[in-house]
């Protein structure tokens, strides 16, 4: 590329711009690798047995602090209780 496709251009830089998007562009090429990843494991996991919706579940719950899964557990508990789906 010529000097003036990356020059300032309307008070943007052409060359900080490209950065910030090859950047991305690798972000996203990465993204999708490790979406195929998580697609084996939890592929392999499925082919010695388990249950991968169970499995999503507790990976969502581990993200949650022990506290604000407490709470959440409890309201639940709750709300089933009152509608009579009790354990």
């Amino acid at each position: 590329m010529s000097n003036d496709e990356t020059s300032n251009t309307g008070g943007i830089s052409g060359e900080r711009l490209r950065s910030f998007i090859q950047r991305i562009e690798k972000l996203e090429e990465d993204k999708a690798a490790v979406g195929e990843d998580l697609k084996e494991v939890y592929a392999e996991a499925k082919g010695v047995g388990f249950d991968t919706k169970i499995i999503r579940q507790i990976v969502r719950l581990r993200k949650i602090e022990v506290e604000k899964r407490r709470e959440t557990d409890e309201l639940l508990d709750l709300y089933k209780a009152a509608i009579g789906m009790e354990d």
